[in-house]
């Protein structure tokens, strides 16, 4: 069908399926307190919105919305069963060996909520197993009131921490780097998910960002945990090799139509989800973007395969995205500050030269965007505000991302890069770390930020290590034999 459940992006698609069931059935549960807060303007809440011309895809959409609220009263009830059903075993196919959906709080959320309705106990094992999985994601408080965390990020916070600590010189066979491979290597998925839709010939071989979520690998943490592991001197070789290989084939198979490389899917681009009327938060399809596609040519480049013809598709559309200003938009990451120090690495790694006039302009508006304190910051606002463009406070996790790009273009010697590392030597604290009180990760553009905690501490270590040690990429070929 031109527009299905596989048009959505992972996250969405998780969560959809399940809140159809929801919103078929209305279930109402009495609170014991009033939720009039929850409306802007009690007296009149939603008030209608103009329907767009007929003939548009907005007025197309809503129209359709309208007919399938009709639709609901008359629904055939044998029918709706046969759907919601449906429905059910596609949630649990999905149900990972945790007891979660998806690594991630919303859909098992929903995915608990619709299963209740259709009938399922609390005991069954279903629904013993999806409670189980969010009291893992619950923080409890001193004070004793909990939250439940968005999402957890372990494979993607080792493999970063890894890559900091060998850039800062750490024996590549220290025990602590050693077991991490061997933790990563043991979160190697090599089993088919949803992406198989769009990939249905493509060997499984990737990584994903959660403890479990096997369904949905996703191209970002693949590329790095092979750049983490290329950092290893393994005792076994031979088994770092093959998950290299498959992690290296799976990342290349996902590439999409246009050169670049998106988080979970490949050609997940449909503009029919971002037209239906309840799409109206963060973002619901998965596109290509600059930081994956970045971190990919990163990864394809160390591994030798610089003039592969999927490597320089993506070089080719990485200079074609770069923005007016000479910077790359941060999908993942806040913002641009990100998206360059993803994007300007790789380039110069897949042989893009330092005085390329596109590393130059890059280069040019890092300076111009530095900090008088000689770090950098970007603001939330960037995403809304063009003002805030690489503007903001200065904070450890983007210092540390504009000087890996002014590193990588050669400016070591640079007085941006001298104040940009006095300024992360001078935030430093007494017990090694950094301190950021500010959101740097990016989950949806302005509608849902992401503090990973890790970030104030890898990425300035990576940034410092690759100051005073040099560039890696200068020693590849030591690192592709494990030396």
């Amino acid at each position: 069908m031109p527009l299905n459940i596989y048009d959505f992006g992972c996250w969405a698609r998780q969560t959809i399926v399940p809140l159809t069931i929801v919103s078929a059935t209305r279930p109402v549960r009495p609170a014991p307190f009033a939720l009039d807060e929850l409306h802007t303007d009690p007296a009149c809440p939603n008030p209608p919105k103009p329907l767009a011309p007929p003939m548009s895809w907005d007025g197309i959409f809503q129209r359709l919305d309208k007919a399938m609220h009709l639709y609901h009263r008359v629904a055939p009830r044998g029918l709706r069963r046969f759907a919601m059903n449906l429905a059910a075993r596609w949630i649990i196919e999905r149900q990972e060996n945790d007891g979660c959906w998806g690594g991630i709080q919303p859909p098992a959320v929903y995915s608990v909520i619709a299963l209740h309705l259709l009938g399922y106990d609390l005991g069954h094992p279903v629904m013993r197993a999806g409670l189980a999985s969010l009291d893992r994601f619950t923080v409890w408080r001193e004070d004793g009131a909990r939250m439940v965390e968005a999402c957890q990020s372990p494979v993607w916070d080792t493999c970063l921490a890894t890559i900091a600590l060998a850039d800062a010189g750490l024996s590549p066979d220290h025990p602590a780097l050693v077991k991490a491979a061997d933790w990563m290597l043991g979160e190697e998925i090599v089993r088919p998910g949803d992406w198989s839709v769009r990939r249905p010939r493509l060997a499984p071989g990737g990584w994903a960002f959660e403890f479990h979520n096997d369904n949905y690998p996703d191209i970002d943490d693949t590329a790095e945990v092979v750049l983490a592991l290329r950092r290893i001197r393994h005792p076994d070789p031979v088994r770092v090799e093959a998950a290299i290989e498959r992690g290296v084939r799976w990342n290349l198979g996902m590439q999409s139509r246009n050169g670049a490389w998106a988080a979970f899917d490949a050609d997940n681009t449909s503009p029919f989800p971002n037209r239906l009327p309840f799409c109206d938060f963060g973002e619901v399809v998965d596109p290509p973007s600059a930081d994956v596609t970045g971190h990919v040519v990163e990864m394809l480049a160390f591994e030798g395969m610089s003039r592969h013809p999927g490597t320089r598709r993506g070089v080719e559309w990485l200079l074609a995205e770069q923005e007016a200003s000479g910077a790359w938009f941060g999908r993942w990451g806040v913002n641009y500050i990100y998206g360059t120090g993803s994007v300007v690495p790789a380039l110069v790694a897949a042989g893009i030269p330092a005085h390329h006039p596109s590393v130059r302009r890059a280069v040019s508006w890092l300076e111009s965007v530095q900090n008088d304190d000689g770090g950098w910051g970007e603001d939330l606002r960037s995403y809304q505000e063009e003002k805030w463009i690489g503007h903001g406070p200065s904070t450890a996790s983007q210092t540390a991302w504009a000087l890996l790009a002014l590193l990588s273009a050669g400016e070591r010697e640079s007085r941006a890069v001298r104040r940009g590392v006095t300024w992360l030597a001078g935030a430093q604290q007494p017990d090694g770390s950094w301190d950021e009180p500010y959101f740097t990760g990016t989950g949806f553009p302005w509608d849902f930020s992401i503090n990973y905690h890790l970030y104030r501490q890898v990425f300035p270590l990576t940034a410092l290590g690759r100051y005073v040690y040099g560039d890696p990429f200068a020693d590849r070929a030591l690192f592709r034999k494990g030396a």
